[in-house]
């Protein structure tokens, strides 16, 4: 099957992890298969120009961009032209990927997030997580929620809190929540092979199998593990009834991670006779009942009430680390996932952090990561930054802090609206200003419809050049006229560049 671009046509789509690659147009040479989402992000079997054309297929397709051709597989849907790109997202949202389930829970959006893995990585412990938690309150910041990483529980699949690490979890809970934080939990879909809880799974014929009957042992980042067969409603009700007993000790909810589609193999035998990207599916499903939740990969999840964050970044310049950041961020919202967090502050690829640690910390890095964040959907902070910024520095954090409290009516409002409308919080130029040629403008985003967000994102840049729609904008009190081209602007004092428009929409 293929179709030709239009005359200036752009396109944007498929796997987050791309998104430093869109848009794509006549120009272009990109190829990508969802059929099995092999990214470590998410990805949705979905296309859409600035002419307000899409394409989109459930199971997932694959499809090439050369030479102004698209070639993609059979059976896609192409949808007519309906002018623009916020139209044509809007027509292919209300179809093919309804936003009908509401948000995640408000409080992840409202106060920045707290992750323990950066600080206690594997060692997640009861006396560390409520150090963490109180050297974030002694030095200013605000409470949050506290996301508890891998390492809590005695085993995987058993998530029961470690009695040697843990004394008196319920005291624990207890402590956070008196002290204002909301405390979510590390999951998985794998199970520790050779433990109780293995041949617990086992004899209820909860797991996932190879074609010759035996349990499937999935090789992942922490070893080896079996897996939960997400597609039996007797391992969803096995898992539910674990994780509720943790709901009911106080745990708000839980950081849903793995459950990659690579993770499985088309030969798998499952309860439904599943796929790799539906496996992932499920587990995403899952996640659902639970309005504290966290993915970081999903397939086929636009429009879902799920807070998304983007894989683990380097603590580097170049487009793994912070120069990935808005590209990703953006690519997220245009394919209906609004609810949107850009990883952990600093890097969240723990051994590239830590081997930064030994080097010497680019404080410079940690403090724009954390300026490209603050008036995205979720902020996330993992690495302390009062332990590993001078004082200078961390004040500049603690400016973006302050700065995300001044907006934050603002962003909740469009956090609303998303669960409602499925528009992106942070949006493209071209999706807001389809008339200013602004369709290769990545690198800075639209709040809404009436802030203009540009970070500095290169290292040693004091200002950056920015991209000014035609008509007034605001910035500190001054009004400026746009004129639809890029135009130089030093940072100053402030933590980004931020222009308001002046007009009513």
């Amino acid at each position: 099957m293929r179709i030709e671009c239009l005359k200036d046509e752009y396109w944007y789509g498929g796997c987050v992890k791309s998104g430093t690659k869109m848009p794509l147009s006549s120009e272009s040479k990109y190829t990508v298969d969802t059929r099995i989402n092999r990214t470590p992000n998410q990805a949705m079997p979905f296309f859409v120009s600035t002419k307000g054309r899409y394409i989109y297929k459930k199971e997932g397709f694959e499809i090439t961009f050369k030479d102004g051709v698209i070639e993609m597989t059979d059976g896609c849907f192409v949808s007519e032209a309906y002018g623009d790109l916020k139209t044509g997202y809007k027509k292919a949202m209300e179809k093919e990927f309804p936003f009908k389930e509401g948000t995640p829970d408000p409080e992840l959006f409202k106060k920045p997030i707290y992750n323990t893995w950066i600080e206690l990585t594997f060692d997640q412990n009861e006396n560390d997580i409520l150090k963490y938690a109180q050297g974030i309150l002694d030095n200013g910041m605000p409470p949050g929620v506290i996301m508890i990483d891998d390492g809590w529980s005695e085993n995987y699949g058993d998530w029961t809190f470690h009695t040697g690490k843990f004394k008196s979890p319920d005291k624990m809970i207890k402590k956070l929540h008196g002290d204002g934080f909301k405390v979510m939990l590390w999951v998985c879909p794998f199970i520790t092979a050779d433990t109780v809880v293995f041949r617990d799974a086992l004899a209820k014929d909860l797991l996932i199998k190879e074609s010759n009957g035996e349990t499937y042992i999935l090789h992942w980042w922490n070893g080896y593990s079996a897996v939960l067969d997400m597609s039996n409603p007797e391992a969803v009700k096995w898992l539910k009834g674990k994780l509720d007993a943790l709901v009911e000790m106080g745990i708000d909810g839980f950081k849903f991670d793995a459950g990659d589609s690579f993770f499985y193999t088309e030969d798998n035998v499952t309860y439904k006779n599943t796929t790799p990207n539906e496996q992932s599916e499920y587990w995403s499903e899952f996640g659902k009942q639970y309005r504290f939740n966290e993915y970081r990969v999903t397939y086929g999840e636009g429009g879902a009430p799920l807070l998304q964050r983007l894989c683990d970044k380097q603590h580097s310049w170049n487009t793994e680390g912070v120069g990935g950041l808005i590209p990703d961020s953006l690519l997220q919202g245009i394919t209906g996932h609004p609810f949107s967090c850009p990883d952990m502050i600093g890097g969240g690829e723990y051994v590239n952090f830590h081997e930064a640690l030994k080097e010497k910390l680019d404080e410079e890095l940690f403090v724009r990561h954390c300026q490209i964040a603050c008036l995205m959907p979720a902020m996330q902070f993992s690495a302390a930054p009062y332990r590993l910024l001078t004082k200078e520095n961390f004040n500049k954090i603690m400016a973006c802090v302050e700065l995300r409290d001044k907006h934050i009516d603002y962003i909740m409002n469009l956090v609303e609206n998303a669960g409602k409308s499925g528009e992106p919080v942070i949006r493209y130029m071209s999706y807001e200003f389809p008339d200013d040629h602004a369709e290769e403008v990545i690198d800075q985003f639209m709040l809404g419809e009436k802030l203009l967000v540009a970070p500095v994102y290169v290292k040693g840049q004091t200002g950056r050049e920015v991209f000014l729609p035609r008509g007034k904008w605001l910035r500190n009190g001054k009004e400026i006229e746009g004129n639809g081209k890029k135009i130089w602007i030093e940072l100053g004092e402030d933590p980004l560049i931020l222009f308001e428009r002046q007009r009513t929409i």
